[in-house]
């Protein structure tokens, strides 16, 4: 492990990688994927600045939280001059989302509490469900599980099992 000193202004793709956690190939993605940027040396070696830390820090977290990487490119791009996102930046990003991942959180409560009972509703062959999809109702909706998303299927139209 090579120690980088604390006012190094460059950091080599190894070096961002072991202060950052992330794998090499990973920063290599980031950056084709226009997340993260480097210079290249005359010997063509990628060099990155401090602030990539950060950013990719950002990264990092907005996807542990289920963030798509276009919609955290675009929350970068954002950004003044290509600078790394702040607390303040962070808090208004992070309201951004809030309403997308309420809904996400919405789904995945009723995957749970309907999974021991049902697989979504395209119930893999099974037309009839006399308790959450009679006359396969859903079927006429097109393929797939119709009840996993909540914006194809609000609780109120077809998750109330019949009486």
């Amino acid at each position: 492990m090579t120690k980088v000193a604390w006012n190094t202004k460059e950091l080599t793709v190894g070096q961002l990688a072991e202060r950052s956690g992330v794998a090499v190939s990973a920063l290599h993605f980031y950056e084709a994927k226009g997340l993260i940027a480097s210079r290249r040396t005359a010997g063509n070696q990628r060099r990155y600045s401090r602030d990539s830390l950060r950013r990719v820090a950002f990264i990092r977290l907005a996807q542990r939280i289920g963030i798509p990487l276009k919609t955290i490119r675009d929350a970068l791009a954002e950004l003044p001059d290509e600078r790394t996102p702040n607390r303040g930046d962070w808090a208004r990003l992070s309201a951004a989302w809030r309403g997308e991942l309420d809904d996400r959180i919405e789904q995945l409560q009723r995957l749970r509490d309907d999974l021991t009972d049902c697989i979504g509703c395209g119930c893999l062959s099974l037309d009839l469900c006399p308790v959450a999809n009679p006359h396969d109702r859903l079927g006429d909706e097109g393929p797939g599980a119709r009840r996993i998303d909540t914006r194809l299927c609000p609780p109120q139209v077809c998750c109330t099992p019949a009486s």
